[in-house]
């Protein structure tokens, strides 16, 4: 009779054979399995500090390495040189351009970091109507530019990827803007201690519009994407237009207006906003309604704004065309939280506009009207509900939220036709002189 430990080795024993068996540990056994390469990589945990070192180190010498099999300025200037020379007549007016066959001359004098751009998929792009089948120069030279600053921007955003998975956090976003401010000109009249609210204004534009989810990070290639960072880095040219400053979220004049805003808002002066000083924002016509709504789903600090917050609302509302605006709004006019506005929501908000109209001395306008007006205009899949969708894809969702919350909002929609015939006027009158 076999002891209580025998039975147990031989379970095991027995146990260890089939499961090898099983795994494909036999003679006959499938070892196909061997041949799979390997696609997870546990990432590091906070306590191997070791570990996270090498896997720093070892990201930064990657990076370096993709920057080095970047085109710099000498070859750059000799790519140019090169599509000059073997330029196809005849010209254009003055513009220079390349038949397929010295495309790819170009291409084997340029060298091997030029060669990816060399390719009939590329020459296919950039071709049009010309009657020889050539490409402009011009766009070609253009096209590799854009491409190797895209390299550039990406390696360099991804040196702040602190984790390492193509992701920037608040902060890392925050770190980037701030390295960046120097080498960008017309920031040189910021004061330092202005700094920390240029980059908290900078970067919320980027998670308003790139991150509508809340996650608290944005993916590097939605960045690159996207055509923030181009009117960030627009702030190189030392002889950017005013007109160009002030419809460019990043730039020093337009910072500085929506800081200063909120600090005339703070009548009290404690850095926070209440209801009532927000109520004064714009034209001072948002409903109470609306900005109950605001108070009610927005982070607040003892039933205050802080400045963070502020500048979501600041972004909803001066850009009521975009998906992530209306979004925003739609969350707070959305008050049964049905993922839809039905009748009652809208006649809700429209109760408001309809008493500051009685305020300020004006005729009541008809709910029923209204809403039927909205509806028209929206025309949303369900007759009786309106989603977020339907309001984005109707291209309306502007006018519809500002006649709202908005009593201005409101008024110019019921006067667009008075509002029209006097631009046509004054346009008339101009032309006279």
């Amino acid at each position: 009779k076999k002891s209580e430990q025998e039975l147990k080795d031989e379970e095991m024993e027995l146990f260890t054979k089939y499961y090898m068996e099983w795994k494909g540990g036999g003679k006959c056994g499938n070892t196909s399995y061997m041949n799979i390469p390997r696609f997870y990589y546990r990432l590091p945990a906070e306590d191997e500090v070791l570990l996270q070192k090498l896997r720093e180190e070892s990201r930064a010498v990657f990076l370096q390495r993709k920057s080095r099999e970047l085109l710099d300025n000498e070859e750059l200037q000799n790519l140019w040189f090169l599509l000059d020379k073997h330029q196809t007549s005849p010209m254009i007016g003055e513009e220079a351009m390349i038949n397929y066959e010295n495309f790819l001359k170009v291409g084997e004098k340029a060298g091997s970091k030029c060669k990816q751009f060399f390719t009939a998929k590329i020459f296919a792009k950039l071709l049009h109507n010309d009657p020889y089948g050539r490409i402009s120069i011009m766009q070609f030279f253009n096209y590799v530019m854009r491409k190797v600053w895209l390299h550039q921007t990406r390696i360099g955003l991804s040196l702040y990827d602190v984790a390492g998975q193509g992701y920037l956090r608040e902060s890392d976003l925050e770190n980037y803007i701030l390295e960046l401010i120097p080498t960008l000109p017309q920031l040189d009249g910021l004061e330092k201690s202005f700094y920390s609210f240029y980059v908290c204004t900078a970067v919320r534009k980027f998670f308003f519009f790139l991150d509508p989810l809340r996650t608290g990070k944005i993916k590097i290639q939605d960045i690159l994407a996207c055509s923030f960072l181009d009117d960030l880095l627009e702030l190189r040219d030392e002889e950017l237009s005013k007109e160009s400053q002030e419809t460019n979220w990043f730039s020093a004049p337009s910072a500085l207006r929506v800081y200063g805003q909120y600090l005339n808002l703070d009548k009290d002066h404690n850095g926070m906003l209440s209801k009532e000083e927000l109520s004064r924002y714009g034209t001072g016509t948002l409903t109470n309604i609306f900005l109950d709504r605001v108070f009610q789903e927005c982070l607040t600090y003892d039933g205050e704004m802080d400045y963070k917050t502020y500048l979501d609302f600041v972004l909803a509302l001066e850009n009521r065309k975009e998906p992530a605006a209306l979004q925003y709004i739609f969350k707070l006019l959305d008050i049964e939280n049905k993922g839809y506005l039905n009748v009652f929501s809208l006649n809700y908000f429209f109760r408001a506009i309809q008493e500051q109209m009685k305020i300020h001395g004006q005729e009541p306008v008809s709910f029923q009207d209204v809403k039927d007006e909205i509806f028209d205009m929206v025309k949303p899949k369900d007759p009786y509900k309106i989603s977020l969708q339907d309001l984005i894809s109707s291209s309306q969702g502007d006018t519809v939220t500002s006649i709202l919350i908005d009593l201005n909002g409101f008024w110019t929609y019921e006067n667009r036709e008075v509002l029209v015939a006097s631009d046509n006027d004054n346009t008339a009158d101009v032309d006279d002189t």
